[in-house]
């Protein structure tokens, strides 16, 4: 379900205060940092990731490919850290998104 912009703008709120939770290191995207990102986002739903790669193409390619791993809207990017949302119908108390 995409999100749209007003949808984007208050995630953006939110996810303002959150440290990263995840951090990718020079040895890159591996099978078991995504596993970390899923559990992550499963738990949390909004979540920030810290990429350090001493180029940005590479840093490009990370958020892009976590985004297509994770299935999660990209929210935002700021330098060397991005925002990830990914509803969770199966959590209690789900974040609820302003209506359109």
């Amino acid at each position: 379900m995409p999100i749209t912009d007003k949808q984007r703008r208050w995630l953006k709120q939110q996810v303002h205060h959150l440290k990263p939770v995840v951090t990718l290191g020079q040895a890159g995207l591996s099978a078991a940092v995504l596993a970390e990102i899923e559990l992550a986002i499963d738990h949390h739903e909004l979540i920030k990731v810290r990429i350090s790669s001493a180029d940005r193409e590479g840093r490009d390619a990370a958020v892009r490919a976590i985004a297509e791993a994770t299935g999660a809207h990209l929210i935002a990017r700021i330098g060397n850290v991005a925002s990830y949302f990914r509803a969770n119908p199966r959590k209690k108390s789900p974040l609820l998104l302003p209506s359109i």
